[in-house]
């Protein structure tokens, strides 16, 4: 066995094919509820397979991609779904159906007419937030519907083309929908409990290293990036949950109570030192005590029981031994009160957050609605009369690739355009693998069943993923099935393959190159504003705090962002930073210097917050400890803490200024700090509150200079390096 470790194999690796083999391995890796989906799309195109082949039901690759949309993560997605592909598709054949009616004998009155249509549903499919499956369906079927007319004259073979069209996505609807309500339903509480236990689990193993020596070094590891990761899924699923659930008012106040508790605790276990050993007696105890009530609270999540109500952990007069367990101490303690006014407010807010509009504010105010549904409509013309003028048919899906590709955004259509080429081609190579070397073996239906289901598991597989592979999944999927499983027969003519690949290209081609020639669209500037947001977020949270230890009796109200909350505006930032990472610009570098600088802010944002709350809690511990013998060190911290949240909004506002002009901030003056808590008062987490303290400060020089070209100078060098 090779003793050569995973990173040096990278390392010997070219840098690019380094990367992906990360990225692969990072997306490809299985995580809690993917192996339920995969089971669920299987399942369900076996039996959808089953009738369609012996049956002779047309359309199956669509009948096959129905339910892939239909199967999701969760029960909420799925439904929602699957209504939305019944209505838009019966809505999209009737539009056809009608079109072929009124127009079929005026070519340039029917062109005329379905480009209107195709106009108006794009520009819903955007401006229209709720609804904007059904539209994509309409632009969808009504285009497409355009590329058969020209080959024949036969009105009524047309019409029948259609509603077989109907007949193969709405049965495999019911079908996944009733797989995955019955047979193998994925409740979002169930998903949110489960999700809860794990993060439990990870702050009771680290309770557990404090007191006990583990077998082989640290078991669980908690950074920054796990709590995102973290606060994302929760936020997420809780509002998952509430749309399934439909809580009352106190139980929806209970749940956001259990969650924003779950939440603190895992962000308290992040600052716990890892090397640490706890030996006092009574220390032990108290850490206990903790576990004890953490383990109470984990068995009631799991078993879907009323929360317990946890003896006060100050009952047997144990004394925290460091903040982070003071920290969770007080969140336990905390969630005995669900049902206060503070948490039936906040469950008030969460629900009427939830409850987005149907129509965007600016739906006929804002011009990129119209400019990206002209823009969309000019791309998908021409590759009509391309089409047309080239006389061929194999290539239809040319205009389907336009309309798919067609994202808000320059680097969310590339990447749409990357995943949906990449799907083609392993899908097509592995039709033309089964063409060559199974096909001729197979005899009958179990035979083509035991070659599709693992292609299909594999597309599945994929599909499961993060958006930034989910897609190219499907796309494996629907390839692969339009080859091999689009007959009743065995494929003969194989350039019906090539053909699918070659409008699938030249779609791409043609998309990427009008949006970006007609009114491009980046998402530069908004994700400037979301990192301004988070900036924001975080220095709230810090002035908070520092109101809150200068008067901890009459406590101010807490910021609109908590820290899980901000946690998740992080992973916001990060899926947009994937965007805009793929955005084509002309400027050689640009783009990689915006990434890199972009990735730098999140960074020492997700730092700056941890050390933020890990800081409250050092300073929340000496107070407790010494409430009247800390003043001078009061003094100091809300200065420091202020000045913290000063430095993040003006940086802040600096960054979302046109053109951005953030300059990396000066260090915070921190001798008043070191001071206090060296020349006054002796107390016990002295070295932990300085060490947050200039974790902070770290963190704030971290942040970069956004007009330098230096950095810029730099990662062109580590480029040609690599």
């Amino acid at each position: 066995m090779s003793t050569v470790p995973r990173e040096a194999r990278y390392l010997a690796l070219p840098a690019p094919f380094a990367r992906l083999v990360q990225f692969l391995q990072r997306e490809l890796s299985a995580f809690p509820g993917r192996g339920n989906v995969v089971m669920r799309c299987v399942l369900g195109s076996a039996i959808v397979i089953l009738p369609s082949m012996t049956l002779h039901v047309p359309e199956l690759a669509v009948s096959l991609i129905a339910v892939f949309f239909v199967t999701q993560s969760n029960v909420v997605l799925t439904r929602v779904i699957a209504l939305l592909l019944v209505v838009g598709s019966t809505c999209a054949i009737a539009a056809a159906i009608g079109l072929y009616g009124l127009t079929f004998d005026y070519p340039l009155l029917r062109i005329a007419v379905a480009s209107a249509l195709f106009f108006c549903s794009t520009y819903l499919m955007r401006a229209m937030t709720k609804f904007g499956l059904v539209f994509f369906l309409m632009a969808l079927i009504v285009i497409y519907a355009q590329s058969f007319v020209d080959l024949t004259d036969n009105a009524e073979q047309l019409v029948r083309g259609l509603l077989w069209v109907w007949s193969a996505v709405n049965y495999p609807v019911v079908v996944a929908l009733i797989i995955n309500s019955l047979l193998l339903p994925a409740e979002p509480e169930r998903q949110l409990r489960a999700a809860m236990h794990r993060q439990l689990g990870a702050v009771e193993a680290r309770l557990t290293e404090l007191i006990e020596e583990p077998a082989e070094g640290p078991t669980v590891t908690i950074d920054e990036n796990a709590l995102q990761q973290g606060a994302l899924a929760l936020q997420k699923l809780l509002r998952f949950s509430s749309m399934r659930e439909h809580y009352s008012e106190p139980a929806a106040a209970a749940m956001l109570a259990c969650v924003t508790t779950v939440s603190r605790l895992y962000e308290a276990a992040a600052a716990l030192p890892v090397a640490a050993r706890v030996s006092d007696a009574t220390a032990v105890a108290a850490i206990r005590s903790v576990r004890s009530s953490v383990t109470m609270l984990d068995r009631a999540i799991t078993d879907a029981t009323p929360l317990p109500r946890i003896p006060s952990l100050r009952a047997g007069g144990e004394a925290a031994p460091l903040p982070a367990v003071e920290a969770m101490r007080q969140a336990l303690e905390a969630l005995m009160d669900a049902s206060s006014a503070a948490a039936t407010s906040a469950a008030k807010a969460g629900g009427a957050a939830q409850g987005a509009a149907t129509l965007a504010a600016d739906a006929f105010s804002n011009p990129r609605y119209a400019r990206f549904a002209l823009r969309t409509l000019l791309s998908v013309l021409i590759c009509y009369v391309f089409y047309n003028a080239v006389n061929w048919p194999g290539i239809h899906t040319i205009m389907l690739t336009c309309l798919i590709v067609a994202l808000p955004s320059l680097g969310a259509s590339s990447r749409h355009s990357l995943l949906r080429v990449c799907g083609a081609l392993v899908g097509s190579g592995l039709a033309l693998f089964m063409v060559a070397f199974v096909i001729p073996h197979l005899e009958s239906v179990t035979g083509l069943l035991l070659m599709s289901l693992p292609v299909i598991a594999l597309g599945a597989w994929v599909s499961a993923g993060s958006e930034q592979i989910s897609y190219a999944g499907v796309q494996l999927m629907f390839t692969f099935a339009l080859a091999l499983l689009e007959q009743f027969a065995p494929p003969s003519d194989l350039t019906e393959i090539r053909d699918r690949m070659v409008g699938i290209l030249l779609g791409v081609g043609v998309a990427i190159f009008v949006q970006l020639c007609v009114w491009p669209e980046g998402e530069a500037d908004d994700l400037r504003t979301q990192l301004a947001k988070v900036l924001r977020a975080i220095a709230a949270l810090s002035r908070s705090h520092a109101q809150t230890v200068a008067t901890p009796v009459n406590a101010p109200p807490q910021p609109p962002q908590t820290s899980s909350q901000t946690w998740a505006m992080l992973g916001d930032c990060e899926a947009t930073l994937a965007r805009v990472a793929l955005e084509p610009d002309w400027r050689e570098g640009e783009a990689a210097r915006v990434s890199l600088l972009t990735q730098t802010v999140l960074a020492q944002s997700r730092v700056a917050l941890l050390a933020v709350e890990a800081l409250h809690d050092e300073v929340a511990f000496a107070v407790a400890r010494s409430p009247d013998a800390v003043a001078q060190l009061l003094g100091a911290t809300r200065a420091f803490q202020s000045s913290t949240a000063d430095t993040l909004e003006q940086y802040a506002e600096q960054l979302a200024g046109h053109p951005p002009a953030a300059e990396r901030p000066a260090a915070l003056e921190a001798t008043a700090l070191v001071t206090a808590v060296r020349g006054g008062e002796p107390v016990d987490n002295a070295a932990a509150l300085l060490a947050w303290a200039s974790r902070v400060n770290t963190a704030l020089t971290g942040l970069p200079d956004w007009s330098s070209d230096a950095l810029m100078a730099s990662s062109t060098r580590e480029r040609e390096a690599a």
